[in-house]
């Protein structure tokens, strides 16, 4: 059984969509257990490089976050503002999103 489920995406990746005419909200649909929000990224055929953030039930997460039916997701481009970055955790999200980081 699976779920529909609204990722909206954010600054660079709302351009890449309207570019290829297609909307900035998407619906997926998530088998219960879920799916790695890398793996939904790739299938969008989205940038996964681009991506810094995912926002998950407000808060946010790395790309190896798992998304479930019926969470609220935003995937985030680099380009958040300085001090911005640090408060929502979006550096500490883009290095655990990375295998070379450490």
């Amino acid at each position: 059984m699976s779920t529909r489920t609204s990722i909206r995406m954010f600054g660079l990746l709302h351009s890449l969509m309207q570019q290829r005419g297609l909307p900035s909200v998407v619906e997926v649909d998530l088998p219960t257990e879920g799916r790695v929000a890398r793996e939904i990224a790739a299938e969008l055929e989205l940038p996964v490089e681009e991506i810094e953030g995912v926002f998950c039930n407000h808060v946010v997460c790395s790309l190896d976050h798992v998304i479930r039916p019926g969470d609220r997701v935003a995937f985030v481009p680099p380009g958040t503002p300085g001090p911005h970055r640090f408060l929502l955790g979006l550096y500490r999200a883009g290095k655990e999103g990375h295998a070379d980081s450490a």
